[in-house]
């Protein structure tokens, strides 16, 4: 007997989700999934991930892919079409609109999901052969200002130092960023640091987040008052005698016209607290702690970047670490936390508008040496527009051809409805993507390419810490998927453009890319990956993680940069840069008395199409919410677990009301990540002002004004099938995905008559079991189908809606018994299947009820034992912070 062929071992890639870069080992199983474990090898991560790395392997089914290149006819249809036929419709489509409007009437939008390998060919074609710099990418909404502020204090876009830093520092500072959710495999690294070395962790930001720990120092600052914050303390340390004078001589300028610009916005402790919106007592204890503790990292991320003042703000945080030489030493620096897995290689080949391949920018000398280097028939000369000017161009109907590859921005982009629209404009719209449907597809794109999705891809990626790693396949290219790079190569040879983009390879791709950074480069750019430009494609498959500037002829190793100077301005010193004064946002009025903060979730990720596709992401937050003050709610009528109508001068949506203490009153906090596929009324991006930092061109997403109001339906309910489900569309509703099937959690004021008609609709021939109490206003309904649960809806007043949880637990079993099939119209737990109640550890798939029950029973006592005991918490770390919360309210009874 023949045995069974192994498995394929294990494969060494990197996570599709933050700019952490955690290295993985995917196992492939040999029927199109894989197991998905850590790789401990990996200096990124030692083999922890976050709960949506973890679930990864949840989100490889292919019922959701494009796999097959789709043209629209002439009557409005979208067809399938073989390969030469989509790629010659993208190369004459464009080839004609440049013919008849010129280069600058067509553009790219890209997206840090995109390997550097795609992004590199993607913007030679566009700057070096089409000649028009109009290539942007959704980087832009989310580090751009961080790019712009490093440009300006260092002459290039570089993180000075290393995720190890984190483990030296004596002192962590969070700005704008929510680690323990957006950044959780780097905040365990924080906070095994202050376990073991006492490290203090201040945290600043307009909300108090799941990053705020019991011991922390918590800065409530007003929004948008970064600057006024950083400019006092740059004035108390050169009051207090903290700067160092010694590196700032001999490594930096432009000190007194920086400190005298600070003394304008913040002269003093107590004009820095009352700017800032602090208590002055508080601001005290940061400044304290700043001056007096040599190893300081102070790491940024959406909060300071997603602003109208991004950049200033960036430069004000690296202005307190330039003045006190605490700049690419072990433990010390200014860190940007990066959102997308490679926005850092986007940045490295130019896929932002202002910015050239290998980060050079449009000067006259980057602007020869690139053309020479690509042998380019026709170079860009000057920037292109930037994320939100280029949808804008479309909307005055200046853009007339667009290709967006691996980005939703009909959901992301600020006033996205507005963009929507826009996007039905255009002559000619390329979509590369690996979705068949997301809010950006339903703007009726003329031709849809199907690109290769992670796992399949093969190429690098870099991450927050200036690491190149590689995104190595694992799987097998489903379909007539094909990766990025090739797609794009394939488009400009049938533009004529042979030789430069005839590429037979990821690799072929990279070492160009790497000799291009090193090209005429004598050490006075940054970026330099010149060690890497020879790799054979054998080497390049067994590349191990790297830090850059790695140049020939150097030892290869994890460079911190700056302890030393040599910057890479031109005069080789950092430019201390005197902000302009904090500028009031948009003003508040009667109608809009407001303000709307944007952000991201624990579990979920950009606008959901992968990460909603894992039942385990899709239970910790299932509904769209707005987070808001109690004092707020009680003043408007709201109620906890309610539905409310959040409206600015762009748009509405309706969301659940959640109340927070940690919320800034007066402040209102919604989510990115549900498009019109994952809810009725819920893209904050409509919401969201198309204001922009001048010098970063990011939009500010943290300060819209707006306004909110109670919205009232009659019922609320669930519906558990096993195939997707559409409700009428008076209701309100929010998608989830379940293990074997699909959720739908909805509010109507439809009566329990008109649902009982719906649900003989839903269910058709199958047997139906049905609760009815018409006076209570309840209706439940279980369709069974030889043996098997096939669907369920359940509808209550508003003010007691049905609980899911027990009945999503029957939902997931194969076949009932008669005592299970009898116990799912009650809603409640049987004998053999626990109620598990809601998640509250994605990694583990831990439920509220199982922790509350271990708690009453004395079967864990603390955070610690709860992990010991469940795992809940033992893995990513990103629910401790709910579980302290359960273990410091004392619950001593089980739900």
């Amino acid at each position: 007997m023949n045995a069974l062929p192994p498995h394929p071992l294990a494969v060494k890639t990197t996570c599709a989700y933050c700019g952490v870069g955690c290295g993985i080992l995917a196992s492939p199983d040999g029927r199109g999934g894989a197991s998905i474990a850590g790789d401990p090898a990996h200096p990124a991560n030692f083999g922890r991930l976050c709960s949506k790395g973890s679930a990864l392997g949840e989100t490889l089914g292919l019922e959701t892919r494009l796999l097959h290149p789709m043209l629209r006819d002439d009557d409005g249809a979208l067809k399938r079409a073989s390969w030469d036929v989509a790629l010659g419709a993208v190369a004459d489509g464009f080839a004609r609109v440049i013919a008849e409007h010129g280069p600058d009437s067509v553009a790219f939008y890209l997206s840090g999901q995109l390997l550097t390998e795609d992004y590199y060919v993607a913007n030679k074609l566009m700057k070096g052969f089409i000649g028009s710099a109009n290539v942007d990418t959704n980087s832009r909404l989310c580090m751009a200002s961080s790019v712009a502020g490093h440009r300006r204090a260092f002459g290039a876009d570089v993180v000075p130092g290393s995720y190890a830093d984190l483990d030296e520092a004596d002192l962590v500072v969070l700005v704008g960023s929510n680690a323990a959710w957006c950044h959780p495999v780097l905040y365990q690294r924080m906070l095994a640091n202050k376990r073991a070395r006492g490290t203090k962790i201040v945290v600043i930001d307009p909300r108090r987040t799941e990053s705020v720990e019991a011991d922390d120092l918590f800065l409530g600052l007003a929004p948008g008052m970064d600057v006024a914050l950083f400019s006092g303390l740059l004035v108390h340390l050169a009051d207090t005698l903290a700067l160092d004078y010694g590196y700032i001589d001999a490594h930096t300028a432009n000190l007194t016209e920086a400190l005298v610009r600070a003394r304008e916005i913040a002269p003093d402790i107590a004009a820095t607290a009352r700017a800032a919106g602090l208590a002055e007592s508080d601001v005290e204890i940061f400044f304290a702690l700043f001056r007096n503790t040599p190893k300081v990292v102070t790491c940024f991320s959406q909060g300071v970047n997603q602003s109208a003042q991004g950049t200033d703000k960036v430069n004000a945080i690296i202005n307190c670490h330039l003045a006190t030489g605490r700049i690419g030493k072990p433990g010390m620096g200014p860190f940007s936390l990066t959102g997308q897995p490679n926005a850092m290689g986007g940045r490295e080949v130019g896929g932002l508008a202002n910015q050239l391949a290998a980060q050079m920018d449009f000067t006259p000398d980057n602007i020869d040496r690139v053309g020479r280097f690509w042998r380019a028939s026709q170079m860009a000369q000057r920037d292109g527009l930037k994320a939100v000017q280029l949808f804008e161009a479309i909307a005055r109907g200046e853009i007339k051809a667009l290709w967006v590859m691996a980005t939703n921005p009909a959901v992301s982009l600020p006033r996205a409805g507005t963009m929507r629209e826009a996007l039905r404009q255009l002559e000619l719209l390329v979509i590369s993507e690996n979705v068949a449907g997301n809010d950006t597809l339903d703007a009726k794109p003329h031709v849809l390419l199907p690109a290769a999705a992670w796992g399949e891809k093969d190429g690098t990626v870099t991450n927050s810490e200036r690491r190149i790693s590689r995104q190595r396949a694992f799987l097998p290219l489903p379909g007539e998927a094909r990766p990025d790079w090739w797609i794009v190569a394939q488009v400009a040879l049938r533009m004529g453009f042979s030789h430069p983009f005839n590429y037979q390879s990821a690799a072929e791709i990279f070492r160009e890319h790497a000799a291009l950074s090193a090209f005429e480069n004598d050490g006075d750019r940054a970026f330099d990956i010149g060690a890497l430009a020879a790799l054979s494609d054998e080497a390049f498959n067994a590349m191990e993680p790297v830090q850059w500037p790695a140049r020939a002829g150097e030892a290869i190793g994890e460079p911190r940069l700056f302890a030393e100077g040599g910057f890479f301005t031109a005069d080789r010193r950092a430019l201390l840069i005197a902000p302009e004064k904090p500028s009031p946002h948009e003003a508040l009025s009667a109608e809009f008395p407001f303000r709307l903060n944007t952000g991201r979730v624990r579990d979920q990720w950009h606008s959901m199409t992968r990460s909603g596709l894992s039942p385990r992401l899709a239970a910790h937050r299932p509904e769209p919410f707005v987070e808001l003050h109690k004092n707020d709610v009680a003043n408007l009528g709201l109620v906890d677990g309610g539905l409310a109508r959040v409206t600015t001068a762009h748009g509405s949506v309706i969301l659940k009301v959640v109340v927070s203490d940690g919320q800034r009153p007066g402040s209102l906090f919604a989510p990115i990540h549900w498009s019109d596929a994952a809810a009725s009324s819920a893209r904050v991006g409509d919401l969201v002002a198309a204001i922009t930092d001048p010098l970063s061109g990011q939009p500010e997403a943290k300060a819209t004004p707006a306004a909110i109001a109670p919205v009232v339906f009659g019922t609320r309910g669930f519906a558990l099938t096993r195939t997707p489900l559409t409700l009428p569309s008076e209701s309100w509703w929010s998608r989830v995905t379940l293990q074997n099937g699909h959720g739908l959690l909805f509010a109507s004021n439809d009566a329990p008559a008109a649902w009982r008609a719906r649900a003989l609709e839903m269910f058709g021939t199958a047997e139906l079991a049905e609760y009815v109490d018409e006076p209570a206003g309840l209706y439940r309904a279980a369709a069974f189908l030889d043996g098997r649960l096939i669907g369920c809806l359940f509808i209550g007043p508003a003010a007691v809606a049905p609980q899911w949880d027990a009945v999503k637990a029957l939902f997931a079993e194969d076949l009932l018994d008669a005592a299970q099939r009898r116990a799912v119209l009650s809603g409640k737990s049987v004998a053999g299947l626990i109620d598990a109640g809601p998640m509250v550890c994605a990694c583990f798939g831990v439920g509220l009820n199982t922790i509350r029950a271990a708690l009453a029973r004395g079967e864990a006592t603390t955070v610690e034992q709860i992990g010991r005991r469940l795992r809940a918490g033992s893995n990513c770390g990103s629910c401790l912070p709910e579980l302290r919360r359960l273990v410091d309210a004392g619950i001593q009874q089980p739900a």
